[in-house]
């Protein structure tokens, strides 16, 4: 079976929770929810997706990562945080696990394009209809986006957040973001871009079926002024998975802001479940 690296924070024997990084992305991104998963007795695991073998595809992609989340956690259940479109991956896996997650929080979701005219206001339109349109010049753009993260991730993160959004430009003018988000990007291309693209293009298919079978206690964190998963997604993400308790929008933000709003609150309401677990008869 295949091994995947990946990377832990927060308490070091605490409840189990998996973090899904965005694409691109990387565990690095997941250093935020270090110190409010130590308070809240949580283990934050980020697997890096991009180590998975690129021939599995599909359905076998999302069990090896099922598979090894198992293998890592045993009987114990555990919790899941999606950010972007690796909202898109946790919920496929949670689809995988039938009933082993005990809690689904998505920030910045990324929901599937076939539900609605999303791409028209995402500022990935270009990249997704390229990858819909186009996998093969779609592969070749990957690669050299790759190729600058690795020589000029200053340039490849300018070129990301040019049409940066809501308080998102506030995060994108600090030099520990900046730092954090090159590294990010270097991590995510540092063996290939096929990890990269392998998710691009599973998320530009058809999924929206999928979502009636994901009955996981679900929690949706947005900003009201994401551009580059606009907020009507996380709207029909509330009301296409069944098990959805909670939407919150949060004026102002945008991608990037909210996740880093949202990480204590998000290992508060994981730390809640719990103690609530704790104490029912």
């Amino acid at each position: 079976m295949p091994s995947i690296e990946f990377s832990q924070f927060g308490a070091a024997d605490g409840q189990p929770v998996i973090y899904f990084h965005g694409t691109p992305g990387s565990p690095d991104e997941c250093e935020i929810f270090d110190r409010y998963g130590k308070q809240h007795q949580l283990t934050i695991i980020c697997y890096d997706r991009s180590t998975i073998a690129p021939s599995l595809q599909g359905h076998a992609y999302y069990q090896c990562i099922a598979d090894e989340i198992a293998n890592k956690v045993g009987d114990k259940p555990v919790d899941f945080i999606g950010f972007s479109i690796g909202a898109f991956i946790a919920l496929q896996v949670c689809g995988v696990m039938k009933g082993k997650v005990r809690s689904l929080h998505l920030v910045s979701a990324a929901a599937p394009l076939d539900a609605c005219d999303f791409i028209d206001a995402a500022s990935g339109k270009a990249v997704f209809q390229l990858a819909q349109n186009r996998p093969s010049t779609f592969l070749r753009l990957a690669r050299v986006q790759g190729w600058l993260a690795s020589r000029f991730p200053g340039l490849l993160l300018r070129m990301l957040f040019a049409s940066v959004a809501g308080e998102d430009r506030a995060l994108l003018a600090d030099q520990g973001f900046r730092i954090t988000m090159m590294k990010t990007l270097k991590t995510c291309f540092k063996r290939d871009s096929l990890g990269y693209a392998r998710d691009v293009i599973a998320y530009v298919q058809p999924w929206k079926a999928t979502l009636a079978d994901i009955n996981v206690d679900t929690q949706i964190w947005h900003g009201a002024e994401d551009n580059w998963s606009p907020l009507a997604m996380a709207d029909f993400l509330a009301s296409a998975l069944p098990g959805c308790s909670k939407i919150t929008v949060l004026d102002g933000l945008s991608h990037y802001s909210s996740l880093y709003r949202t990480a204590p609150t998000t290992c508060r309401s994981i730390n809640s479940l719990v103690a609530e677990e704790l104490i029912r008869p």
